[in-house]
């Protein structure tokens, strides 16, 4: 009996954790129905999907045959041939009152083909707060392919799913020009990236300081986890989550330098956006911002904030709640479609018109997170030869056995205990003085005489 050899060869690959997500919810799955099927828990399936573990050996097939992601979808059949559809025959009836039918489909099948259409859009797009510092001469090219925008509509009742009809084979990166380093490949995502991001984070955040900060910041962590970015679907992606969680830390309030918020413009539409934005919660902004901004879809942004799809578009439905009771010209939109074009355009015009601060040049960044990178790596030894040293002096003074005290004298049938010398009296103290004093020889050393 031959065995059939095991390893990592024969595993079946598997999408990005973003995309094991979407393929799940594609299915209409639930993580407790796919951990039903592989013989795993809910948690496990929500470690998989958030990129913290991986499934191995016969999970790992059976999770992606769950998915869909083991091969391409197969393509739907035929409903007639073209025999069954021959003029006249009652076949050719059936089949076009089955397409007269498809006309009036309910609202949930609308939304799964409307979101379907958007997965499919062309890459390449970008959306005006995308295009925000995109002025700057002799770009490079990028080498990574840049998220494409989406024209998700959310329905006024928010859907317990929002799905596609069938699984969509996962995005296949184009492999990076031969002959470009690692170096110049950064570079040439943060030359194109950068400057959109920083005006993002401000959009974001209501300071431009701290914008240009976490941009720089994700960029250096970018830099430092290159290997993981790079093989990465979406590497513009993932420098932009970096940022966005950056920018909104709950450290950044101690902090005295980013404690308020900056001036808010001058001009009414956009001062009343902005200060629409800041008073929301920062999920919601969040939300907001990738969905209606950047043009992401209800899938892509949910798995972005780390949220459920229902979860999503309820803030994204609050959010333009709350930005319409400040911009009448959104309160008029009845149609979420229209709302979403609208604040479109407003929040790229914000994020264009808005002065930044340009972020520093690549080579820059990149220096500044090695220096940063070396800075902790010395700390954290130093740390650790501090603490060894300290466990080593603690381990040779402590006592090596315990020794009980002494425990106190107590008098016994009214005699007072042996407790050590009593306290002198004032003829002892005399007499202590007068030794002290005079040098004695001979008898009178023994016996002294007291004045």
């Amino acid at each position: 009996m031959t065995r059939k050899p095991t390893g990592p060869g024969t595993s079946p690959p598997l999408p990005s954790p973003k995309e094991r997500r979407r393929l799940r919810e594609a299915r209409q799955l639930t993580e407790e129905q796919v951990a039903t099927a592989v013989g795993v828990t809910p948690a496990t399936v929500r470690a998989w999907e958030t990129g913290r573990t991986s499934p191995r050996g016969r999970r790992r097939a059976a999770y992606a045959k769950v998915i869909g992601s083991a091969g391409p979808p197969t393509p739907p059949k035929a409903t007639a041939t073209k025999a069954e559809t021959a003029p006249g025959t009652g076949t050719e009836k059936r089949a076009e009152a089955k397409t007269a039918d498809s006309g009036t489909k309910s609202p949930k099948t609308r939304v799964d083909q409307e979101t379907a259409a958007d997965r499919k859009a062309p890459v390449g797009r970008e959306t005006a707060v995308e295009k925000a510092g995109a002025g700057a001469p002799n770009r490079a090219p990028v080498p990574v392919p840049v998220p494409a925008p989406e024209t998700e509509t959310v329905p006024e009742t928010v859907p317990d799913t929002v799905s596609d009809p069938a699984p969509d084979p996962a995005p296949v990166t184009p492999p990076a020009p031969a002959g470009l380093t690692a170096a110049e490949a950064f570079d040439a995502l943060y030359t194109h990236t950068a400057p959109g991001l920083v005006r993002q984070a401000y959009v974001l955040t209501g300071r431009r300081n701290l914008a240009r900060e976490s941009v720089e910041r994700a960029f250096q962590l970018a830099w430092h986890r290159w290997p993981e970015v790079a093989r990465d679907r979406d590497p513009a992606g993932w420098v932009r989550a970096a940022a966005y969680e950056y920018a909104m830390s709950p450290w950044n309030r101690v902090r005295r330098a980013h404690r308020r918020p900056d001036a808010l413009p001058e001009e009414p539409g956009r001062r009343a956006l902005l200060h629409a934005l800041l008073e929301m919660p920062a999920s919601y902004r969040r939300t907001l911002l990738l969905h209606d901004g950047v043009g992401l879809g209800l899938a892509e942004t949910a798995a972005e904030t780390e949220a459920s799809t229902p979860a999503t578009a309820g803030r994204l439905v609050n959010a333009r709640a709350t930005v319409a009771e400040r911009l009448p010209e959104l309160a008029r939109c009845s149609s979420p479609a229209g709302q979403s074009v609208v604040l479109r355009e407003r929040l790229g015009a914000l994020a264009l018109a808005e002065r930044v601060p340009a972020p520093s040049s690549a080579p820059v960044v990149r220096t500044g997170g090695e220096r940063r990178a070396q800075r902790w790596t010395r700390a954290t030894v130093c740390f650790g030869v501090l603490l060894a040293g300290a466990t080593a002096f603690t381990l040779n003074t402590a006592p090596t056995h315990y020794e009980q005290p002494i425990a106190p004298a107590a008098r016994v049938a009214g005699v007072p205990p042996l407790a050590g010398p009593e306290k002198l009296t004032a003829q002892d103290l005399k007499l202590q003085k007068a030794l002290r004093g005079e040098l004695a020889h001979g008898p009178e050393r023994l016996v002294p005489r007291i004045p």
